[in-house]
Parts: C-alpha cells; sequence; structure tokens
C-alpha cells in the first residue's frame, strides 16, 4: 500500500492534484490510504472525512433511485418523457448534427425512460463541442446555485435535441431529466426520495446536496489543471467549461441528477459495496439482482460503438484518448466488455463511473472488489486514474 500512496505522492509533489484519498474493499478487507492537502494555499492536511463534490458520481444514485421506481412500477422504460414532463411536447431535433440551432424538424418518437438511463435520448452537455452543447451554454443551463430542478428542466425543455432518439450515444443532462421525472411520480424532491430511499437505509449520513456550515472545513477545495500555465488553478470559466456549474455548498433547494451530491470515500463505499448483492450491511434490499444485473450489462446495440466522451471544452485535448473503448453501457454505468482492449487489465463486467473533478470508483464482483479514489481537480491529468486501475489488477 505504501507503493500506491507512493504513486499519489507524485501526482501531489508535480501540482497536478492537491491531495488524494482511497479506498480498496476485497472481500473482507479493506485497504486505504491519503496524501496531500484539502487546501494548497494552507496546507491543510486531508483528512478522513474529507468531503468531495462528486460531480457525475451522482449519476448511478439517481440511477439506483429511477430503477427502484421500475420495480415498484410506477414508471416503465418504455415510457415516453413527455408522460411526465408536459414541457416537452413541442421538443424539436437538429436536422444535422454538426449544423445550425435553427435548422430542426420534429422530433419521430419521444426519448424514454430507458433512453435516459442509457444517454441515448438525444440530450448533449454544456461543455461538449456541438450545436446544443454550445446553446445549453449561451442559456446557462445548471450554471445557478439559486434554482430548483424543475427551473432547470424548463429552460432545457426549450432546446432542441442533437439528434433522433435510438440513434447515436452521446453523454449528456439525460439523467437529470430522469431526476426531475423522479420527482414528479413521487410527489417528493429529490433530495428527500435519496435520502429515505438509498441514504438512511444504507446510512450514507454524509451523503447530501449541501453541507452544514458547521461542517465546511472538511470539504477539500475544487482546482482544476490549467494546461498554459501547468499548475492548479480556481475554476476556470471560460465558455464551455465545467466550472461554470453551479455546485453550491449550503442551498436548501438545490438538487441536479447529473451532478451536485457531496460524499465522503466511506459514504461512497458503502454505496459502491452495496452494488454486488443490492443489500446494506444488515441484509435490507436496496435494489433486486435482476435490476443491478441490468444496470452492469451492456445494453447498446452494435451501432452505438465506441462510446466516448470526445471533448470537455470548445476543443478537443491534445492528449485525448478515449478510455470508454472496452466498455459499454448498462442503465447507470459503464460496463467492461473487452479486457484486451483496455490493456488486457479489468474482469469482464467491473462497472461504476467516474466524476468531473477526477473522482472514480469500481466494482467488480468476480473479485468481489469495489475500489475509489477521491480528489478534487477538473481537467485533472487522466493518468491518475490509469495507474490506480492498473495497480488494483496488478495486485489484487
Amino acid at each position: 500500500m505504501n507503493e500506491l500512496n507512493n504513486i499519489f505522492s507524485n501526482y501531489i509533489d508535480q501540482g497536478f492534484y492537491p491531495g488524494i484519498q482511497w479506498q480498496i474493499n476485497i472481500n473482507n478487507e479493506t485497504f486505504s490510504g491519503k496524501v496531500g492537502f484539502n487546501n494548497i494555499k494552507d496546507k491543510t492536511p486531508i483528512k478522513e472525512n474529507t468531503i468531495y463534490r462528486i460531480w457525475s458520481m451522482t449519476k448511478p444514485i439517481v440511477a439506483v433511485a429511477a430503477m427502484q421506481l421500475i420495480e415498484e412500477k410506477k414508471i416503465n422504460f418504455n415510457d415516453p418523457i413527455t408522460k411526465f414532463l408536459p414541457e416537452f411536447s413541442n421538443l424539436k431535433v437538429l436536422k444535422n448534427q454538426k449544423g445550425n440551432i435553427d435548422d430542426i424538424e420534429d422530433v419521430v418518437t419521444f426519448p424514454t425512460i430507458s433512453d435516459l438511463l442509457l444517454h441515448t435520448a438525444g440530450f448533449s452537455y454544456n461543455f461538449l463541442a456541438d450545436p446544443v452543447g454550445k446553446q445549453y451554454d449561451l442559456t446557462k443551463l445548471f450554471n445557478s446555485d439559486f434554482t430548483s430542478l424543475e427551473d432547470e428542466i424548463k429552460i432545457l425543455s426549450n432546446s432542441p435535441l442533437l439528434f433522433q432518439p435510438r440513434t447515436v450515444w452521446r453523454y449528456s443532462v439525460s439523467m437529470d431529466v430522469l431526476a426531475r421525472i423522479l420527482e414528479v411520480v413521487q410527489n417528493n424532491s429529490l433530495e428527500n426520495i435519496l435520502k429515505e430511499k438509498i441514504f438512511i437505509p444504507l446510512k450514507m449520513f454524509e451523503t447530501d446536496f449541501l453541507i452544514p456550515i458547521e461542517e465546511s472545513n472538511r470539504l477539500m477545495q475544487s482546482y482544476e489543471y490549467d494546461p498554459i500555465n501547468l499548475k492548479l488553478t480556481e475554476l476556470i470559466t471560460d465558455p464551455q467549461r465545467i466550472g461554470n456549474y453551479g455546485y453550491p455548498i449550503n442551498q436548501k433547494n438545490y438538487a441536479r441528477g447529473g451532478h451536485g451530491l457531496f460524499s465522503t470515500i466511506k459514504d461512497y463505499s458503502i454505496f459502491a459495496k452495496m452494488l454486488h448483492e443490492g443489500k446494506s450491511e444488515e441484509g435490507k434490499t436496496i435494489i433486486k439482482e435482476n435490476s443491478l444485473k441490468l444496470m452492469r450489462t451492456n445494453a447498446l446495440e452494435s451501432k452505438y460503438f465506441p462510446i466516448e466522451i470526445a471533448s470537455i471544452g470548445i476543443e478537443q485535448n491534445e492528449n485525448y484518448t478515449n478510455d470508454l473503448e472496452a466498455y459499454g453501457w448498462g442503465f447507470g454505468f459503464r460496463t467492461l466488455m473487452n479486457p484486451i482492449k483496455n490493456n488486457n487489465l479489468g474482469s469482464v463486467g467491473e462497472f461504476g463511473w467516474a466524476g468531473a473533478a477526477s473522482t472514480y470508483f469500481l466494482v467488480d464482483n468476480e473479485k468481489k472488489m469495489t475500489a475509489l479514489l477521491m480528489t478534487q481537480v477538473l481537467s485533472g491529468n487522466p493518468n491518475l486514474k490509469k495507474d490506480f486501475y492498473k495497480f488494483i489488477y496488478s495486485n489484487f
């Protein structure tokens, strides 16, 4: 384990990350470590209970909540989003994915619950270099700290889809749409839904959309890596940057489906371990095995491959490599299909996801293992995750 701490220390010494915390759970053993700082300005050491903005690691939690509703037959995979969100009834689609934002046509079939989970709905993201992503950025979608999820989805409904549903895979704001559907169906806030259905049963008492002011000193400072000046900086707010997103510490009505949660490595580890069998440590069923199988098994047809998140910002990073080439997508998670394309590392069926600020987790049922990596840097060095993954599958 000292070897892994040394690997991570090198990233900190080179100025790529402020601090790094990790945990590996295999069978009934737990290995963990931490190096570096919560804040590089005053050298505040990283804590055992440091809190992180987990960004897109919010999505798997929302996906589990959606699958619970499918089990309860309150929603169905084939339900169109307009069944719950009539504001999308006039939804339009770009005629050409690289065309003008005003060159649109009618939607052939409306996106479904299944499309939202699989990212085949036709939505995009503010930071993706396509006409719809640029439109989201212009409308400042999700940039506010104060708007409700309902408000943001109404803003979204005025933009066209990038493509006709079920024709292309595109990582997107679809999980935010799904989260709003959960609120409508349950007649409750997303915060309350996740607490009642997931966090309280799992005793994840430090995962929430807000941090009490008295606990804010435990939050790791957010940074962005500046590739021009080669150093950590405050979040960059240029057009189409993830740093433009609202992510407040303590706003009561704030909730999102694609990002927004705060958590600790201990708490998220509880969630990751639950994904082995769908049960809490006390044996309470959170999600059924059949649902879990759908979540960790590729559900995409061959026409969607290879899946990738090709650009962050207006231009593609010159060091970009598609780290999803070996993966498919289930109902909420990336899932490993071809270890050969993954440097001969990993187990078929290994699944999980990551967050924009370089957080990452995986679940490997074959090895009875979960692994988590926490830090807080947008546009972070992608080799960090690769080195973590290589260490895991070279030593366990």
